[in-house]
């Protein structure tokens, strides 16, 4: 965990230790003071996320003006039926893995900053991609060929009812940014509204995936806690379901990025 004196202004030493974080493991946790406005909060994630050169922020559906989601259970509005917006639990997945366009264009980082805790559940559970992607190799070469099939995984158009559609998404699961030369990765482990490549390799390699984020040792497991975060090129993460029963109920601020940690850090 990375002590933050002041969001807005990084000390070197503490840029430097969340750059380190990101480069060894592809993500870093904070903490820095939560005694702070809704409006002050917000704007040092914006500037949090812009000193590690992430500015380009997902045009995502739930967002407002600032780009930035909050994560809490609604009994109204378009968010509803999502289960991020539930006390439901949330299936391993990388985020955005359904608007994936290129390896070139995909959701590569995001933020995630806890303003309220539930009083109890709502852990998450943290893997590495480049450590599940080692671990495949490791155990069958040919599950990583499968898994790099521009049509391992497809997500089916979605239909709103406002009249609002998402197109069917194909892509991979494992890819390599052309301008960074660095692993991307998207997935979920939801098994409606999914569909994998048929044939067999895929299938073993799927399974085998499945197998290596329920027992893998690297695993991290935590519940963020008021003013701590993750910042993160996009890591393979879950969450437990969770009891909304404190005042005001579970918060979170999510913000999505194009691009990776670093790439153009200031």
């Amino acid at each position: 965990m990375v002590e933050i004196r002041d969001p807005n202004e990084l000390t070197a030493r503490e840029k430097t230790a969340i750059s380190e974080r990101c480069l060894k493991s592809n993500m870093a946790l904070y903490v820095f003071p939560a005694n702070r406005s809704e409006w002050e909060l917000r704007r040092s994630l914006r500037t949090l996320g812009a000193t590690f050169g992430l500015n380009t922020l997902e045009d995502h559906r739930s967002a407002e003006a600032d780009g930035i989601v909050r994560i809490e259970v609604v009994q109204s509005g378009g968010r509803l039926g999502y289960i991020p917006y539930s006390d439901r639990p949330i299936s391993w997945h990388t985020d955005g893995y359904y608007n994936f366009e290129s390896a070139a264009h995909y959701i590569g980082a995001m933020l995630l900053h806890c303003v309220r805790s539930a009083d109890e559940g709502g852990d998450n559970r943290l893997l590495d991609p480049e450590i599940a992607y080692i671990r495949l190799r490791d155990l069958d070469p040919g599950h990583i060929d499968a898994l790099m099939h521009p049509a391992a995984m497809r997500i089916p158009a979605n239909f709103e009812d406002n009249g609002q559609v998402r197109a069917e998404n194909v892509g991979p699961v494992f890819f390599v940014d052309p301008t960074t030369g660095t692993l991307g990765m998207r997935y979920t482990a939801r098994k409606r509204n999914i569909a994998w490549r048929d044939d067999e390799q895929t299938r073993r390699a799927v399974s085998a995936l499945e197998h290596i984020l329920e027992t893998d040792p690297l695993v991290l497991r935590l519940r963020l806690q008021p003013g701590q975060g993750l910042i993160c090129n996009n890591v393979l993460h879950d969450r437990s379901a969770f009891a909304a029963s404190n005042e005001g109920g579970r918060l979170l601020f999510r913000v999505r990025y194009r691009g990776r940690i670093g790439s153009n850090a200031t």
